[in-house]
């Protein structure tokens, strides 16, 4: 080995040092650019509707973990729903590049969703830090239920869908069904009036309705049961509660509850029916009770639980709980009025307040509840609703309420009654929540339906073997849209499981009678969107007809600003309703106009219809206004064709979808 001098080895290690400071800078520089390449190509990975979704759910996040540090709970955000409560409560969230966002909370957990470019992303509590696209990945806190997952996802526009319902699903029957509808739920036989406001329990929907096997040689109701998964498909699982067994007489209109904790004293989760008995004329409260669910009914040995005070009319029980009050609340139809009652055990009530308005006939069949106006929980109010008689107002009977507020005692109204469905056949309307979600949700929307049928004619049908039926489950929100909230109506989701394949409709002006491809079973939903090209007057119509005649017109007046349904000449001499007029002696508001006000700005309106074989449902503007109406056609095809009854109309887009039975 040759041995080196000092001034050989130094310039030696220098220049080592300098190549090896040259390789770890090389080195480092490749790490660099590596690292670079690397963050490039985690940014290109990350970007996009995941990238956008998941910085949306991480101040969602952030700000729910803020709210529980601040105010010892989660809150609730809803960016189109206006519900601002979690950026009140916790910290701001960016929604930048997202459509929607959505946070629903149960006390001890929540859930999210973000919708970017169509996609929905979601994030819980249990999971903080990712985001799942696939619903079903997401670990959901044990306090809510996949139920309340469903419907935030439908409030971002995910919503279930359904398969289609094959050829031989939506064909005609067999045999001539006559009237009888295909998905409205009607009775057997004989006799059906007023539905009772269903309940969930042990997975069905259990849902009862006035019903005379006797009619009409007999009188006197009592209480048919019918179940449900799904509010659109029903069984019948017979009487539930028999009329004139206990000596009290027939068994009316009342409300069935889930008593949770036992408050009667017949077992935690015990069914309480309280309910009218009638009895020579006199009206009394009964309480009747099941332990199996809801199948069957013990009459409460001390019935009646509420004597008559002397009243003529006094009916009708609408039972909630009051849990800000620890109370049960009834409501008394009372003629004029409607009286509040409250009780610890459903059995033993005093009278607290009455709520009087005249002008609306004799009040039945009440209704009380509490909504978010635009799903705002800090606009949180009571409705109180009763079947009413319009005639005062030009209208027919149906459904009228009043949104206020309620102080455990008595209710104040914020204004005048409103309606809600302008058409004349929606009566003795009941409304539910569903308990499987959220309070915020169970705020911000909720089911309703109504008896299709009007007491002016109800007996007079040329309806064979059966009488009465059901209208479609809606769900109803509260709504303000800058002014007085009113309640707005939808068909519920679930009413798509029926549908088939759907057929465009051309868009054009409205000159000639157009055909519309209708399905030979009579039951189907058209979706219409009319404009008027200038601002001219003019009126597009919707013609329903069976084997060549009209029997009935959907339409939309644009120099009126009014949707209607007609069912004879009333709106124009070129359109005459020759269908099967009802039998025996009808009253005048058979033939009567019912009309509604559409879109208070624009040159374009929106009608969805559902017509069944004896009815029509039709949807205003997205729900904001209804029409509901019995109608008969006659023997023969069926179809329906639209026309222009004045001016220049076009249809801008519409669809057909055939719609399957239920029986």
């Amino acid at each position: 080995m040759p041995r080196h001098t000092p001034g050989t080895v130094l310039p030696a290690l220098k220049r080592f040092a300098a190549g090896r400071r040259l390789l770890v800078w090389a080195v480092a520089a490749g790490a660099v650019l590596i690292l670079a390449v690397s963050l490039v190509l985690a940014g290109n990975a990350r970007s996009g509707p995941a990238a956008t979704a998941g910085a949306v759910l991480d101040d969602v996040a952030a700000a729910q973990v803020a709210a529980m540090d601040r105010t010892g709970g989660y809150a609730s955000l809803w960016l189109k729903g206006n519900d601002s409560t979690l950026a009140e409560r916790g910290a701001d969230i960016s929604a930048e590049g997202a459509e929607d966002v959505r946070s629903i909370e149960c006390g001890t957990g929540w859930l999210a969703g973000v919708r970017v470019e169509g996609k929905v992303f979601l994030r819980s509590s249990t999971a903080p830090d990712a985001a799942e696209e696939d619903a079903d990945a997401v670990r959901l806190p044990e306090c809510i239920s996949p139920e309340a997952r469903d419907a935030l996802l439908a409030d971002l526009g995910a919503g279930k869908s359904w398969p289609k319902q094959d050829a031989a699903a939506l064909a005609a029957p067999a045999e001539d069904p006559g009237f009888r509808p295909a998905y409205h739920l009607t009775p057997d036989q004989r006799w059906m009036n007023d539905p009772q406001r269903p309940f969930f329990l042990d997975g069905l929907w259990h849902y009862y309705y006035l019903y005379n096997v006797d009619y009409p040689e007999g009188n006197g109701t009592e209480w048919f049961h019918a179940t449900s998964t799904d509010l659109v498909h029903w069984n019948n699982e017979g009487v539930a509660i028999e009329k004139f067994r206990n000596g009290l007489g027939d068994i009316e209109t009342g409300s069935a509850v889930v008593d949770t904790e036992g408050t009667a004293g017949f077992g935690k989760g015990a069914v309480i029916a309280v309910l009218t008995q009638q009895h020579d004329g006199v009206q009394r409260q009964s309480l009747f009770y099941s332990t199996d669910n809801g199948y069957s009914f013990q009459n409460y040995e001390q019935n009646p639980v509420m004597e008559n005070p002397g009243a003529e009319h006094w009916r009708d029980p609408r039972i909630v709980r009051d849990e800000a009050n620890n109370q049960w609340l009834m409501l008394l139809a009372e003629g004029h009025k409607i009286g509040f009652y409250t009780s610890k055990d459903l059995k033993d009530w005093t009278y607290v307040s009455a709520f009087e308005r005249d002008g609306l006939g004799i009040l039945e069949c009440p209704d009380f509840f509490q909504m978010d106006v635009d799903g705002d929980p800090a606009k949180r109010t009571w409705v109180l609703a009763a079947s009413a008689n319009g005639a005062d107002e030009g209208r027919t009977t149906g459904l009228a309420y009043w949104t206020g507020s309620f102080d455990g005692k008595g209710f104040t109204p914020d204004g005048g009654h409103q309606w809600l469905d302008g058409g004349s056949d929606f009566y003795a309307a009941v409304t539910w929540d569903d308990p499987r979600l959220t309070d915020g949700q169970r705020k911000s929307s909720r089911h309703a339906i109504g008896w299709m049928n009007n007491w002016a004619y109800a007996r007079n049908l040329p309806t064979d073997n059966w009488f009465g039926a059901a209208s479609v489950v809606r769900d109803l929100r509260l709504e303000s849209d800058g002014g007085r909230p009113a309640l707005v109506s939808t068909p519920t989701p679930a009413l798509q499981s029926l549908e088939g394949d759907t057929a465009q409709v051309p868009a054009g002006p409205l000159g000639e009678e157009s055909v519309l491809a209708v399905p030979e079973s009579g039951a189907y939903k058209a979706e219409l969107e009319f404009e008027r090209p200038d601002a001219n007057t003019g009126e597009a119509r919707m013609l329903l007809q069976s084997g060549g005649r009209t029997y009935a017109t959907v339409g939309y007046d644009f120099a009126g600003g009014k949707a209607f349904v007609v069912r004879d000449d009333a709106v124009s001499e070129t359109v005459k309703d020759s269908g099967a007029a009802p039998k025996g002696a009808v009253d005048p508001v058979y033939r009567d106009v019912q009309a509604v006000e559409g879109p208070s700005t624009g040159d374009t309106v929106r009608l969805t219809v559902y017509v069944d074989r004896s009815s029509v449902e039709v949807f205003v503007d997205g729900g904001r206004q209804t029409l509901t109406s019995l109608v008969f056609p006659p023997g023969g095809a069926k179809e329906a064709r639209l026309a222009a009854g004045s001016g220049q109309v076009s249809l801008k887009n519409g669809t057909v979808t055939p719609l399957a039975g239920i029986r």
